[in-house]
């Protein structure tokens, strides 16, 4: 006798770290599915069987930060937003007639879309909200608030999120503190463990022979466009401590590299290279982000995802503010707020930064608080397969 074939779902997911979460935890499903990235090229579900992409790519221009900055919004609506989005919307509503079951990785846009689609279908919806957190209202005064106006939904749910997130059979949130703020509203709220870290990749290869004797400062210019303007400050910065061994965990192509004025880059392959000046040697290193976080004693990041990450290894990372498009000052007030100690913010000057990662590595009791910060606010990984188990019992997979 034939079995019968697997429920399909429908997941949609907008941004990097979203489609890498989404994409693990299809990975976690096994079966059909299909994927709607809203944001990029969702190259994270390119490699995983019985996915099928919907929806073209959407390149945006703030890489899918619009409201991180008046110039974001502008740049994206100028590039087709609104066009473009209504698109998917229309893709979201034929892709749901087939379904089982719809899963959001994302915020209250995705969630939208995710709602139209799981009634389209008459499928229950899961949402995987991995980016607010209650901790953002720390110290959030009034004169921060009126700072992020343009960023508002980013502290908080805003009532028509919640609203959204009250019609979905289950919502998973990054921490047990924001649960509780979700369950105080009506919403079926749980936190089961860090996304972020669920999706930190293991030991890609042996770093020992380039750190063994010194401490190891990761550099994360992260994988949006701000690593045009803060690669070049970090590697100045690096300059200044002759006794770290400085990595850079770079998402890009040889060709994106930016430098300081001076220096140089040698290719050594594809996964290293070397760039000096100011009499410093920095090696680049690709393909290798789960080696470099588990190698350094300090970072200093202008990243979202991988500074929490980090965070969540114990390690102190140093940030500061650059133009964008996602590490504005705004943006940086925020993860402070949701780091705590584990996140120092300096000013964006090369020997400022110098200075905190050696102040961080010369006070041990500073270096420990920031650890445990780190480790508490994000916590340990484990949630993705919880959400699998709880997607397969909606959606009888």
């Amino acid at each position: 006798m034939t079995p019968p074939p697997t429920p399909s779902i429908l997941l949609i997911s907008n941004g990097t770290a979203e489609d890498l979460i989404g994409a693990r935890l299809l990975a976690h499903l096994g079966g059909k599915a299909q994927v709607l990235p809203l944001v990029g090229s969702g190259r994270a579900y390119a490699a995983l069987p019985g996915v099928t992409r919907v929806g073209a790519a959407l390149e945006l221009p703030s890489g899918g930060f619009p409201f991180g900055s008046l110039a974001n919004l502008w740049a994206d609506l100028q590039a087709g937003l609104i066009r473009a989005s209504l698109g998917q919307w229309q893709e979201a509503a034929r892709a749901a007639r087939d379904v089982s079951g719809v899963v959001v990785v994302g915020d209250a846009y995705a969630l939208m879309v995710g709602t139209l689609a799981a009634r389209r279908a008459g499928a229950p919806l899961v949402h995987v909200q991995p980016l607010l957190s209650a901790q953002y209202r720390e110290g959030l005064g009034v004169r921060e608030a009126l700072l992020e106006l343009n960023a508002l939904g980013a502290n908080l749910p805003m009532p028509y999120e919640l609203q959204l997130a009250r019609g979905a059979q289950a919502v998973y949130v990054r921490d047990s503190e924001t649960a509780r703020y979700y369950a105080a509203r009506g919403v079926r709220a749980r936190w089961a463990g860090s996304f972020a870290m669920d999706v930190l990749p293991p030991p890609e290869r042996d770093l020992t022979p380039l750190t063994a004797g010194r401490p190891v400062l990761a550099l994360l210019p992260g994988s949006r466009e701000d690593h045009r303007e803060s690669l070049p400050l970090m590697l100045r910065a690096a300059a200044h401590l002759p006794d770290v061994r400085a990595l850079v965990a770079w998402p890009h192509g040889w060709d994106a590299v930016t430098l300081p004025p001076g220096w140089t880059l040698a290719v050594q392959d594809s996964g290293a290279a070397l760039a000096a000046g100011e009499g410093a040697q920095v090696t680049l290193l690709r393909g290798a982000f789960g080696a470099v976080a588990r190698a350094a004693d300090v970072a200093v990041g202008t990243a979202g995802t991988a500074n929490e990450q980090l965070a969540g290894l114990g390690v102190p990372v140093v940030t500061f503010a650059t133009r964008g498009p996602q590490c504005t000052p705004g943006f940086v007030r925020r993860q402070g707020r949701l780091l705590g100690e584990a996140l120092s913010r300096v000013e964006a000057d090369p020997g400022a930064v110098a200075a905190e990662v050696k102040a961080l590595l010369t006070d041990r009791r500073r270096r420990a608080r920031a650890s445990l910060a780190g480790l508490t606010r994000i916590g340990p990984a484990g949630a993705l397969a919880v959400i699998a188990g709880e997607v397969r019992r909606l959606t009888g997979r």
